[in-house]
This record gives C-alpha cells, sequence and structure tokens, in this order.
C-alpha cells in the first residue's frame, strides 16, 4: 500500500496490532500485514510513539535476535479532510483527531454491533433499552459536530453516504436503529461479515418500491386482512389462528417465491405451524378460497365433506399440506407448504429432507447435489424457536455434507407471546433469535409495521444466502391481534398487551394513511381493496353451499393391505457372484485398513460356499437395487461403519485418509447410493429422513440408530409423522427404520426398541414391523421394501449378536431363489408327534434351539414369526394346523409381559390357535412385568435367559 494515508490512524489500535504482528505476523489481518510490511516507515511517521516499541522489538527483546535499526524517518505531515493547505513538515500529531478517529471507532464498532438495542423494532411502541455506547456525547473524547467534521469517513471503513463522520453518522443511525436491525458481528467468517456490512450500509437491498409496487403491497395487505375478517365473521368461535399483528409475512413470502424463482428454483418448500398457515395456504401457495371455506363449513356439516372429491380431510384444517404452481417474473414455480402437527417446530427438519430429496439428483454415484433447486424457509413462532430443542438440532445440520440445502430462510413470526407466556417466562436470552448465534447465523430484526423494510430483510436474506450458501434469521416483531385462538381472551393474562393492541390500526390502514398522504394512492383505495377481498369470499362461499344441495359421495376405494407377496426379490447366483467380487473393487493405489481386508476378502469364500453374514447380505441387496435403478440413502450415528462394525460400506486408506464408497462406484448401477454419519441427534435427524423419502418415493431411505434404545427420542417424529401420516394427510413412504435390539446382557438402555410401542401404534395398514432372523430373510426384505408398489415405512428389529452368529449366516442358495418369509417353521420338528409349538420372534429362537436342554425336549417345535405387522394371521393358522398332535403352544419373548409383541398379538394368536382341537389357549413364556426393560447385571441377565428358555422347553428352572 504505497503512500499510505496515516494522519487518522488510532495509535492505541495499531500499537496493539503492531505488536500481534511482531509476535505472528499471520494473526492479524492480511490488510494491516501488507501495511506493517510495506509501509512500515509511514506507519512510524504519523504514529512515532510505536518508534520505542518497534526499536525494543528489533533490539532482540523477549528473546528475539536483534536486527539492525533504521534511521528515524521524517513524520509525515497530516492532510486535511479537504486536501487545502499542507501544514508544515514539523507540525506535531493532531492528538485530538488521534483520539476523535479512535472515539469514531468505538462508535461505528458499536452501531454494528449494538445498534439493534436502540431500534424501533416493537410495532406496539415499547421503548428500546438503548446502549450508552451508542451516544457519541459520552464517549472520550465526545465527539462533537466540529470533531466529527474532521474525520474521515473513509478511515471508518463505513459503505454508507458522507465524506465525514458528521455527514455519515445520522445515516449510520437511521441503518443500524430504525425500524429494521441487524445482528452480524457474531459470525466468525470475515468475509461474510464485510459482505453484511456492506450490504446493510450501502442500502442496495432497500431500495424504495416504485409507486406501482407500493399500490400492490397496499392490496396484498387488503386481501390478508379481509380473509381473517371474513372467517371470523363467518364462522364464529371455530379456531383459525389468524395472522393479524404479523400481515405483513404473507407480502414476505410473496418476495421470497419471487427471488427463489429468479434465481433458478424449482420449488419453495415451506414449513410453518398453526399462526397465519390458513393465510399462507390460501394467497402464498394459491389454494383457493372455497377450498379453504369447505374446511371450516366441514366442522359444522358433513355435506361438505361428502362433496369433495377428495374425500375430506383427517385432520384439522390447520394442519393440512399443500402445493400449487405459482406463475412469477421468472416463470412458474412450485410452492409446498408441508403437513405439521401441533408439535410447532417438529416439521423443520422435514421440510429440510424434503428439500434436500428435491435439491439431488439420484441418477448415479453418490447423487448431485444442487442447491438452487429448492429453497426451503421455516416459519417458527417466537416462543417455540427458543424452547423447542428440535430447532438446535436443525440448525445443526446446516453445514452437514449429508443435510445442507445451501442455506434455509428462518422467519420468527414474532408474537412477543407464547400462548399466555410472556418471554421473561419463555427464554432467558434477550432475543428469542439468539439461539442461532452459535451457529454463526445472521439476524436481521424488523418492525412488522413497517412493510417496506420487511421487504428489504427478505432480499438482503436472500442474497446473502445466494452468496454464501448459508442458513439467515428474519426476525419479523410484531403481535397477536387476538387470543392464542379465536375462542381465547388474552386480556386474562397479557391485559396491558391486550389493551394496546386494541387501539393499533392494523398494518393495512397504518401504510395506506402513508401512501395517501405522499400521494401514491387515493383516499379510500385501501378500503376499497378491503371491501374486493371481501365480496370475492363472500361469492365463494355462496357458491360453496350451493354445491351442497346435491353431494356425490366419492366411490370408496379398495385398500391395498399388502402386496410384498408378488414382489420377485430373488436375485440369480451369477449376478450375485459378480456384484460381490466389485463390492471387493478397490481403485489402483488406494490401501484399505489391512486387518478389515482379510475381513472382507472372507467374503468371497462364504458367497460361494456359504456363510453369508448380515452385512455381506445388506450389501448385497443395496448392489442388486442400484442395479435395478433404485436410488438408496442410509444414515444414522455411525452408520458408514456400523454400531457393530458389521457394515463397512466406506473404506478408508490409513495413509493418506482418502475414502471408498463401492456401492458408488458400481459400473452397472443405474441409481445414486447415498450413505452419511448423522449428527448424534434422533429427532431431527430421523425427521429429515421422513421428510427425504417423502420427497424420494422412488428411493429406498433408511435410517438406522446407534441402538434401537435411542429412537424414543425421535418419539415425536414416529407418533405424529411416521405412523399417522397415512390417516391425517394421505402420507406414507417406503422409510426403512433398523433398530438394533435383543437383550445380550447390556443393561437397560441397549436391551430393546420398544417393540411393544410401534405395535401399539400399528392399526389400518399404516406401517410393517418385522424381526427377522437370517440374513438372507434381511436381503429379501430389503429388496421387498424397495420393489414393492405398496409402500409403507418398515421397522425392523435388527440384530445385534446374530450379526455374526455362524447359525444366522445364510447360503447363496437362499439368496438367488426364496423369499421373505413372514412366518418360518421348525425344519426339525415332527409334525406328527410335536406335543408342544413354541412361537417367538428374533434372538430368542436361537437361545432355545441352542440350549443344551433343547436335544431333550424331542416333542417340542419353534417356529419363528418374522413379520410381526401386518400379523400374518393365515400362515400362522396353516402351521398350527400342520401339527396334528399338538396340546399346546406358547408365546416366548425375552422382554417383560407389558413390553414386547405379546400384548399385541395375543388376540391374533389365539385365533390362528384354534386351528388346533386340543389347544385351549396361548400360554405366555417371558420377563414378569416390568418398569425398566431388562436387568443391569449381566449375571442376573444370563439367569433370566436361561429360566426363560427352559420354561420355553418346558424343562422347568435350572436348580
Amino acid at each position: 500500500m504505497a503512500g499510505l494515508d496515516a494522519s487518522g490512524l488510532n495509535a492505541g489500535y495499531v500499537g496493539l496490532l503492531l505488536e500481534q504482528y511482531l509476535e505472528n505476523p499471520e494473526a492479524v489481518d492480511p490488510a494491516w500485514r501488507e501495511i506493517f510490511e510495506r509501509d512500515d516507515e509511514a506507519v512510524l511517521a504519523a504514529l512515532p510513539g510505536l518508534e520505542r516499541l518497534v526499536g525494543g522489538r528489533r533490539a532482540g527483546g523477549n528473546g528475539a535476535p536483534a536486527v539492525e535499526t533504521p534511521p528515524e524517518p521524517s513524520p509525515t505531515p497530516m492532510t486535511p479532510v479537504d486536501g487545502a493547505g499542507a501544514p508544515p513538515a514539523t507540525a506535531p500529531p493532531d492528538n485530538e483527531l488521534l483520539a476523535g478517529v479512535a472515539a469514531a471507532m468505538s462508535l461505528v464498532k458499536a452501531y454494528r454491533m449494538h445498534g439493534h438495542l436502540n431500534a424501533r423494532l416493537d410495532p406496539l411502541g415499547s421503548e428500546p433499552m438503548g446502549d450508552p455506547a451508542l451516544d457519541e456525547s459520552r464517549l472520550q473524547p465526545p465527539l462533537t459536530d466540529e470533531l466529527q467534521a474532521r474525520i474521515p469517513a473513509r478511515l471508518l471503513r463505513l459503505s454508507v453516504p458522507g465524506k465525514t463522520l458528521l455527514e455519515a453518522l445520522p445515516r449510520l443511525r437511521e441503518v443500524y436503529t430504525g425500524t429494521i436491525a441487524y445482528e452480524i458481528e457474531h459470525i466468525s467468517d470475515h468475509a461474510e461479515r464485510v459482505w453484511l456490512r456492506q450490504a446493510i450500509e450501502s442500502g442496495r437491498f432497500r431500495r424504495p418500491l416504485e409507486a406501482g409496487e407500493r399500490r400492490d403491497l397496499l392490496r396484498r395487505l387488503a386481501q390478508v386482512e379481509a380473509f381473517e375478517t371474513y372467517l371470523r365473521r363467518a364462522f364464529i368461535g371455530q379456531k383459525q389462528f389468524s395472522i393479524e399483528g404479523l400481515d405483513v409475512l404473507v407480502p414476505m413470502l410473496d418476495e421470497a417465491v419471487e427471488l427463489a424463482a429468479d434465481a433458478g428454483a424449482h420449488e419453495v418448500l415451506i414449513g410453518i405451524a398453526h399462526r397465519g398457515r390458513l393465510n399462507v395456504l390460501t394467497h402464498v401457495v394459491g389454494r383457493s378460497y372455497s377450498a379453504i371455506l369447505r374446511e371450516f363449513e366441514g366442522e359444522r356439516s358433513i355435506d361438505a365433506l361428502i362433496a369433495d372429491p377428495e374425500g375430506g380431510t383427517g385432520d384439522v384444517k390447520y394442519h393440512l399440506a399443500a402445493s400449487e404452481t405459482r406463475a412469477t417474473s421468472a416463470g412458474e414455480i412450485q410452492v409446498t407448504v408441508a403437513a405439521n402437527p401441533s408439535h410447532l417446530e417438529a416439521v423443520d427438519p422435514v421440510v429440510e429432507g424434503l428439500a434436500r430429496a428435491e435439491q439431488t439428483d439420484r441418477s448415479s454415484g453418490a447423487g448431485i447435489h444442487d442447491p438452487t433447486v429448492a429453497l426451503p424457509i421455516l416459519i417458527h413462532g417466537d416462543a417455540s424457536f427458543a424452547g423447542q430443542g428440535v430447532v438446535a438440532e436443525t440448525f445443526n445440520l446446516h453445514s452437514l455434507d449429508g443435510y445442507a440445502t445451501g442455506g434455509t430462510l428462518h422467519v420468527i413470526a414474532n408474537n412477543q407471546v407464547g400462548f399466555t407466556t410472556d418471554p421473561a417466562e419463555g427464554r432467558s436470552t434477550r432475543y428469542s433469535s439468539d439461539l442461532a448465534k452459535g451457529f454463526d447465523v445472521p439476524i436481521v430484526h424488523v418492525n412488522a409495521d413497517d412493510p417496506e423494510a420487511a421487504l428489504a430483510a427478505i432480499r438482503l436474506a436472500l442474497a446473502y444466502r445466494e452468496e454464501f450458501g448459508h442458513d439467515v434469521v428474519v426476525d419479523l416483531v410484531g403481535y397477536r391481534r387476538f387470543g392464542h385462538n379465536e375462542q381465547d381472551e388474552a386480556s386474562y393474562t397479557q391485559p396491558l398487551q391486550t389493551d394496546r393492541i386494541v387501539q393499533q390500526p392494523p398494518v393495512r390502514e397504518a401504510y395506506a394513511r402513508v401512501l395517501e398522504q405522499e400521494g401514491a394512492v387515493e383516499p379510500g383505495a385501501a378500503e376499497q381493496m378491503l371491501e374486493d377481498t371481501m365480496a370475492e369470499l363472500r361469492a365463494a362461499h355462496d357458491d360453496l353451499r350451493t354445491s351442497f344441495a346435491s353431494p356425490v359421495p366419492p366411490a370408496e376405494l379398495p385398500t391395498r393391505t399388502d402386496t410384498g407377496a408378488a414382489v420377485a426379490t430373488a436375485v440369480s447366483g451369477d449376478r450375485l457372484l459378480e456384484l460381490g467380487e466389485r463390492l471387493l473393487t478397490v481403485p489402483d493405489g488406494f490401501e484399505a485398513n489391512s486387518k478389515l481386508v482379510r475381513q472382507l476378502d472372507r467374503r468371497r469364500e462364504t458367497l460361494r460356499d456359504g456363510g453369508i453374514d448380515w452385512g455381506h447380505a445388506e450389501a448385497l441387496a443395496f448392489a442388486s437395487l442400484l442395479e435395478d435403478g433404485i436410488p438408496i440413502r442410509i444414515s444414522g450415528q455411525d452408520t458408514e461403519r456400523g454400531t457393530f462394525s458389521h457394515r463397512h460400506a466406506v473404506l478408508h486408506d490409513p495413509r493418506t485418509g482418502e475414502t471408498y464408497t463401492p456401492l458408488q462406484h458400481l459400473p452397472t448401477a443405474a441409481a445414486s447410493f447415498e450413505i452419511y454419519n448423522s449428527p448424534l441427534s434422533e429427532y431431527a435427524a430421523l425427521a429429515f429422513e421422513h421428510g427425504y423419502s417423502i420427497a424420494a418415493p422412488d428411493a429406498l431411505v433408511v435410517w438406522e440408530a446407534q441402538f434401537g434404545d435411542f429412537v424414543n427420542g425421535a418419539q415425536i417424529v414416529v407418533d405424529q409423522f411416521i405412523v399417522s401420516g397415512r390417516s391425517k394427510w394421505g402420507q406414507t413412504s417406503r422409510l426403512a427404520l433398523l433398530l438394533p435390539h435383543g437383550y445380550e446382557g447390556n443393561g437397560p438402555e441397549h436391551s430393546s426398541a420398544r417393540l411393544e410401542r410401534f405395535l401399539q401404534l400399528a392399526a389400518q395398514d399404516n406401517i410393517r414391523v418385522v424381526n427377522c432372523t437370517t440374513a438372507a430373510q434381511f436381503f429379501h426384505l430389503l429388496r421387498r421394501q424397495a420393489l414393492d408398489a405398496t409402500a409403507r415405512p418398515l421397522i425392523v428389529m435388527t440384530p445385534k449378536g446374530l450379526l455374526r452368529l455362524r447359525e444366522a449366516t445364510s447360503s447363496l442358495d437362499e439368496l438367488a431363489n426364496d423369499s421373505f418369509q413372514p412366518v418360518l417353521d421348525d425344519a426339525t420338528a415332527d409334525h406328527a408327534t410335536a406335543r408342544r409349538l413354541v412361537l417367538c420372534s428374533g434372538k430368542l429362537y436361537y437361545d432355545i434351539v441352542t440350549h443344551e436342554q433343547r436335544a431333550l425336549a424331542s416333542d417340542v417345535a419353534v417356529a419363528r414369526i418374522e413379520q410381526l405387522y401386518p400379523f400374518p394371521l393365515d400362515a400362522v393358522s396353516s402351521l398350527v394346523a400342520s401339527y396334528s398332535a399338538l396340546h399346546e403352544i406358547v408365546w416366548a419373548q425375552e422382554e417383560p409381559q407389558n413390553m414386547g409383541a405379546w400384548r399385541s398379538l395375543r388376540h391374533r394368536l389365539e385365533e390362528a390357535a384354534g386351528h388346533a382341537p386340543s389347544v385351549s389357549g396361548v400360554s405366555y413364556v417371558g420377563r414378569t412385568w416390568r418398569a425398566s426393560t431388562s436387568e443391569g447385571y449381566p449375571t442376573l441377565h444370563q439367569y433370566e435367559q436361561d429360566r426363560i428358555v427352559r420354561e420355553a422347553l418346558g424343562s422347568g428352572a435350572a436348580t
């Protein structure tokens, strides 16, 4: 930087930087490093007080070798701002100006960091708390107008207009303390901070709207208000969760959709809870007024539902999904609102999964991710954003390779109250948005009663996303005009706020007043816009009522309960041998772990001679599906290797650290294979995969728990989405959950995937629950799940000890010629003489058949029920009927009696037992009723397992 003008430098600040530079040149900003290296003399000339510091350093201070000190340069004359009349070269430094520049630097920093504390963000008029650092008169020295006029703005690196601080400060104050405010200085990336400062201070995203744009904005606000007003008057007492107080959210989303389309997106995916959802469905997504009105009429008359060709609703109207094509200036774009339960933020990771699936080309390799294809938008509540942990889990996904969506637009619909809970009772932070700071996310606060500022916030947010591909938060500060819902009385708990809201005019009215004063619209135009929309709603409602006169019930659609038996899952032996060889091939120069190579090489032998284990069968199933053109995505904690070191889908070179995934390099594959280790989360991670599976119905999406016990960390996802989505929203998928399950003496938290909970939730053909016991069964199960025309979520109780158990391995012939069997008979039993039939599922089967007492129980048959839901009643009944001498049927399980499958299957088992004339019922063998899943001590576990097996075989407990 030749010719540095050092007249305005802050001596203390530069001294600190120089200290850091002399200690470690890499520790300072490159721009300052260049100054110190190229313009040392200019700096010292302007700041001669640093000469002693530099001299001491060069003389070998702190153990450094002494170097020759150059002669002291002549001071560089200080040049006035206007450049006129240079002072004599011998003039001393202007200490007042230097101190003023230092104070000005502090002031600018304060506005950038704390200006939001003085911003007018509350439409209800509460006073901002302010910050003393923003008062220029309290600085040392006080920044008087005279001193401000002497300080060049360029030294402060401002992007607001003005040559001096005196000219720039009013604009700086307007930028950072108006109706829009920013929190960006916590961001660790220097380039992002600089870009944001320049974007904010230059005002390039806060351009004035043209006259036509302002009228369009006013019309949109009138439509939003009229919609809520009509519903409230027409359906007294019904819940609509009005958007009023945050009306501008709809124009903000309009702007986001336009900008997304302009950036090349094909779809916008929105997650929103109940507040304002109906308005968004209508005005942003594009659902007709009559469609929304039908939902309200449906609460009053069954005629509204049976007249609906889609058969009505299985959930309340403010939970339903919608997707429509919307025209924009850049062309058509799909806008989708995801289905969401009342668990407010539960939809967040679901939307991220939906977006990731839309952004991914699943035709080959590891899949190609293009984040420009879809924009995810999450509308949060202020109380739920701070209060619900899934928000943090979702933010944690935003920069992970397997989960990133190129930046999510987060909008906090900030009512300044959570149901009846004030912010001081609901969070420990000043702002509800503060959580986002921990993820290096910029935050824009905006007053909901300044519509033009709100649109500017969206423009800035999406420009930042396009530039850096990161999440951004817009905190829309408004209020809730009515209670939590239309039946709620807010004045019981927030009387002062409610009184203030009553006096607050709608944003449409306030904005119309501004436009009328400026001559942008004629007086009364806003009222006419409101009435036009009300008339449109009345007409739609009248037409809807007329349609109820002669309803035509929709045709009853047959329910397809199961098509799995019709799916051909076998793969020819030659094809499997070829795939097996390719799975063991690595590129030249790549070396896998030598110990692992020996383990994998044994797969060649087992594929030919028998002994195919669980991990090997899974890899062959995946490889064959990829050849069939079925994309696969599998994720979970430690999934690349497998919790129990059985998968090893991703190989690591110990010399270079490089990785290689054979399934992503099959030359005959016609689809992609994605595999990712997930973060240590169940809730967001599973919800993400659920969303992905919904948007990718062609793919086999698999989520694997580290231990099945931990799936209860995602119970909300299981309950509210996976098992009930089809009934509530007509939404299903072929998502597969692999849940390691089995009692092996590892304590209550490493034994049970809570099988009983899934069976309790199983109804109306909503899911499939399986506990298979051989590698071949698992092979055929995976292929059936991917190829079955009837998509349903699959819950698999996967093994731990069985992964390498010799008895659980399979042969090539079983993969090449068999299919999945919901029931496995006892191949060693004599059907003519067996008097006791033991039915069981999962690992317990091997505990029974390998027990020392098994050889003594010649009149006992042990069969396995591999599919627990839908229950294979015909197959079990046929099995029972095939034993002609049967006198007793036992259900054996290792789970306690109040857990496991017993309580869900008992009535089905007894129905099947009716096919054995001499059997009066089904008896239970297993652990007694327990509050905890299993014992904590291995010795006690072994005792219980032995007791269960002996009782199942009819030999009694060991003495």
